[in-house]
């Protein structure tokens, strides 16, 4: 279901096109195995260079002992969501740390940083989505923030992750979003069989919305797996939907609908 009606009657339908799993672009470099759903690195497709701010959805599985390294930035903001293992975060102004699962970790690299992340345990792999945004003010001096959110904090509704700095509370609480200086809301959901949660669209008139579902494993399951529906669109694992013609005031609603739960990630974004 997606409501998308205006106080002068209902606008025109939504277009949900599926963009699947294996259809993005993808290298097995033995120390990272990635997906890439925008053109990134040695992947290149003139069709797929952004959606609104959103620059880069990269799902990335570095082996253990292994990782990026020191590299620079500018202008752009750069989240990872960390999904299984342990990921090392170190750059140029002073931050080090290692994040686990439910953690984000969060750089506006403004007037530009380096930095490096790193699989420092020796035990497992790490699985996290990288993801880069266009900011809407140049010149910010760069910032950082981690924070954790749990699955229970996910469970069978959408939290907030992400808020644009117009939105934002302003508070600064370990369970608030994390600003955003861009028209960009990110919202994740943890959404058992059965179950279905609502997105409110987050500003009047014509928004961009994106859905990434996260993978399990390293292919899409054949059977068994998790899944969302989006009007009458079904996205497994991997599989990701840009959804056009979004107006708001207006709903969203997703259902899962896979044998077993499905974290997902929500956009909500400027044109």
């Amino acid at each position: 279901m997606a409501t998308n009606g205006t106080a002068h009657g209902p606008a025109p339908p939504m277009k949900i096109t599926k963009r699947p799993w294996n259809a993005r672009g993808h290298a097995d470099h033995g120390w990272l195995y990635t997906f890439h759903t925008f053109s990134f690195a040695s992947y290149y497709a003139p069709e797929f260079e952004s959606f609104g701010p959103l620059r880069v959805i990269n799902e990335d599985r570095v082996e253990k002992g292994t990782g990026f390294g020191a590299h620079s930035h500018a202008e752009f903001l750069i989240w990872s969501y960390i999904v299984n293992g342990e990921l090392e975060h170190k750059d140029s102004m002073g931050n080090l740390e290692n994040m686990r699962r439910g953690e984000v970790q969060f750089t506006s690299a403004g007037t530009g940083i380096r930095h490096s992340e790193y699989n420092r345990n020796k035990k497992e792999d790490v699985h996290f989505l990288q993801i880069w945004a266009k900011p809407n003010v140049k010149g910010l001096s760069p910032s950082y923030k981690t924070r954790k959110y749990t699955d229970e904090m996910k469970q069978d509704t959408l939290l907030r992750i992400i808020e644009s700095v117009d939105r934002h509370s302003g508070k600064d609480g370990e369970t608030e979003p994390i600003p955003a200086h861009a028209d960009l809301s990110m919202s994740a959901s943890i959404l058992s069989p059965g179950k279905k949660v609502e997105h409110e669209i987050v500003k009047d008139g014509p928004r961009n919305v994106y859905l990434h579902v996260v993978m399990g494993g390293k292919t899409q399951p054949k059977t068994g797996g998790a899944s969302i529906k989006i009007g009458d669109v079904t996205l497994g694992e991997g599989d990701g939907a840009f959804v056009r013609g979004a107006r708001g005031p207006g709903k969203i609603e997703v259902e899962s609908t896979g044998a077993k739960p499905a974290e997902f990630l929500l956009f909500d974004m400027g044109q």
